[in-house]
């Protein structure tokens, strides 16, 4: 069974909407800027990437807002905008369709808030509180919303979450279980906690005086990632019900794999080894080889160690002559478990309309001797299947391939 993907919708650092995500990415404008609350609390990371103001009462009830917290607001949102471009039909069987979303944190930023405010009056905490910390609110919301009744699962694998829950989805409708899903990942971890946390295991950019500069992957003055917020989801369809309705597809999940480096809590794998099988392995799912591949989105986070070993696993699995690489956190920031799914829905569109997009901030790279960057402005190539990679802490490998457009026909699928 194809699965084609059908919608889209993103709430981001870069924009609201795909297309504006899109041309963000293209010219390669950071969204890093100062958080006054981070610097009024005297952090000693004093910057991340956000989510523009949108209207949220087009989309949330009064009685909706008060009962959820920041994460589900903006997957709620990117949810309501994604099965809109979908132009689901009204007579979709509900049973049969799923909601399948990544988080990195969950509800640790509500904790976070409540611990801060009630530690000494905890009978005085809000009544929302246990659902709105509970990891899987996010998702049963979407799927209370749309009235989606099959399958509603939420995944941790750290930054790697919303791309497990894209592949984990295509799994579902190509095994049968479901018709459709939406799938995809959020956090909201711009939190004194939870930046605290991670400046403390020194993985964070510290660049307050240019913040714009910060997240720069692959380049030689790299020291750090920038947190970010933000969501992004993707319908799912079986593609010969989507086909038989007439919706417009954006392309297909072709490709999926997960595997663990088994090697470290927050360091990957020097060799990338276990990575580079990943991507072999979600190539190999599709039914391509290596050679078929038009470029690769990499999880490039800014760090020293992510960079080298994803670099490292990139010309294990190519043999050293890598297509075309980009990473799209010079722009967005990291958004833990929203990057993966954020980086399958732009890493497609960027297919389909053959360009891909710079890395921003990259100057020059120890890794350009490994890969084959892009660099100062798009890169045009021919339409192609695109590589989608997340790498998690824990050691959290996930892949995708996504193919634009109907490129193939139904019948090259021997599963079909």
């Amino acid at each position: 069974m194809r699965v084609a993907v059908t919608g889209i919708g993103v709430k981001s650092p870069a924009g609201n909407t795909p297309d504006e995500v899109f041309a963000t990415l293209l010219a390669a404008t950071p969204t890093a800027t100062v958080v006054p609350g981070l610097v009024e609390r005297g952090m000693a990371v004093r910057f991340a990437c956000l989510v523009p103001p949108f209207d949220t009462d087009a989309y949330l009830s009064r009685r909706e807002a008060r009962q959820i917290d920041r994460p589900t607001e903006l997957v709620l949102c990117a949810a309501a905008d994604a099965v809109t471009d979908a132009s689901l039909p009204p007579e979709l069987a509900r049973e049969r369709a799923g909601v399948q979303l990544g988080t990195g944190v969950g509800g640790l930023a509500s904790m976070e808030a409540t611990t801060r405010d009630h530690n000494d009056r905890p009978s005085a905490m809000p009544v929302h509180t246990v659902p709105r910390t509970m990891a899987n609110s996010a998702s049963c919301r979407i799927a209370m919303r749309h009235g989606f009744q099959g399958d509603c699962t939420t995944y941790a694998t750290a930054c790697a979450s919303g791309t497990t829950a894209i592949g984990e989805a295509a799994r579902r409708i190509r095994d049968g279980q479901l018709d459709v899903a939406l799938a995809g990942g959020v956090d909201a971890p711009v939190t004194p906690v939870i930046m605290g946390g991670f400046h403390r295991l020194r993985a964070l950019s510290v660049r307050n005086e240019a913040p714009e500069r910060a997240s720069r992957p692959f380049d030689a003055d790299r020291d750090g990632f920038v947190i970010g917020e933000g969501a992004a989801v993707l319908v799912l369809e079986r593609w010969d019900m989507a086909h038989a309705r007439g919706a417009r597809i954006y392309g297909e999940v072709a490709g999926y794999a997960s595997t663990c480096d088994a090697f470290h809590i927050v360091a990957p794998r020097p060799d990338g080894e276990p990575a580079s099988r990943c991507m072999r392995l979600a190539i190999a799912d599709a039914g391509y080889a290596t050679g078929d591949i038009g470029h690769i989105n990499a999880h490039g986070t800014s760090t020293v160690l992510n960079d080298q070993s994803e670099a490292r696993a990139i010309a294990r699995c190519f043999d050293g002559h890598s297509p075309p690489v980009t990473a799209m956190k010079g722009v967005t920031g990291h958004l833990v478990g929203g990057s993966g799914a954020l980086e399958a829905a732009l890493s497609l569109l960027c297919a389909a309309r053959g360009l891909v997009p710079p890395v921003a901030n990259l100057r020059s790279s120890p890794e350009a001797a490994l890969v084959n960057l892009v660099m100062g402005a798009p890169r045009p190539v021919a339409p192609a299947p695109v590589l989608s990679n997340s790498f998690g802490f824990g050691g959290q490998n996930s892949c995708l391939v996504l193919t634009p457009g109907s490129d193939r026909p139904a019948t090259t699928r021997a599963s079909s």
